[in-house]
């Protein structure tokens, strides 16, 4: 303890040093490499397995197969830079009108730093010295009233190109899996029960890593995965063995 009745910040400083915590922080990133693969995995193999149902050749659900990963890959890409964008707009509009909260009722937004570390048990005695301080300080009382009464932390300027590009690019490589046996198998009833096993193979890997990553049971989450992939294939096939002249 320092002469002045507070514990030695360079003790402290050098306890943070020393200790390195171990957080998974990518999350973003995973969460569009998730959507991207398995989006590419299920759809183009869903439309080659109902492509194959209609008797066609190979060559010809290889180029229905190709366009459908580029059109996929543009669509699900714009899609995420959208929704990063509308994050990012929205984060935002929150700041613009907090800080306008902060300058022109004061009293009410400490009250409301009060309240959000009443909840965390800490004391009127013990949080009155922390609003004053966050008082004499806008920037870091904006930043405290960002993160603990919205909950939202400031996005990456470069998050909207980076979810379009990791997304398509991810659709692509998950898209190409079921098609790369009709670029070798000339007959159609052939390739598809090598798409299929292929396929099924590729989706109990990534579902096993998938829920690895998010936390779920990983062989529950590979299992889940590879059935929604085989149902969707199996109902497209079906339905162009059932509509087939």
């Amino acid at each position: 303890m320092a002469a002045n009745g507070h514990p030695d910040l360079e003790k402290q400083r050098l306890l943070l040093h020393d200790h390195e915590e171990k957080h998974f922080t990518s999350s973003e990133v995973v969460r569009d490499i998730i959507i991207g693969v398995s989006d590419g995995l299920t759809v183009p193999f869903a439309l080659a397995a109902g492509l194959s149902g209609a008797d066609v050749t190979s060559s010809i659900i290889l180029i229905a197969g190709v366009a459908e990963v580029a059109a996929g890959a543009i669509s699900m890409g714009l899609g995420g830079y959208l929704a990063a964008k509308s994050e990012a707009d929205h984060y935002y509009r929150e700041l613009k009108r907090e800080q306008e909260e902060i300058i022109s009722v004061p009293d009410i937004e400490a009250a409301e730093i009060a309240e959000i570390l009443a909840q965390y048990g800490v004391e009127p005695h013990e949080y009155e010295p922390v609003v004053n301080a966050l008082r004499r300080n806008p920037q870091a009382w904006l930043d405290f009233m960002m993160k603990f009464e919205l909950g939202l932390e400031e996005p990456n300027p470069m998050r909207a190109l980076q979810s379009a590009a990791t997304i398509a690019l991810s659709y692509v490589i998950g898209g190409m899996v079921p098609l790369m046996p009709y670029m070798v198998i000339p007959i159609a009833d052939k390739a598809v029960l090598a798409s299929v096993g292929i396929t099924l193979v590729a989706l109990l890997i990534f579902g096993f890593v998938k829920g690895h990553f998010t936390g779920d049971r990983p062989f529950r989450s590979a299992l889940q995965t590879a059935l929604i992939g085989a149902v969707a294939s199996a109902a497209a096939y079906s339905i162009a063995k059932l509509f087939r002249p």
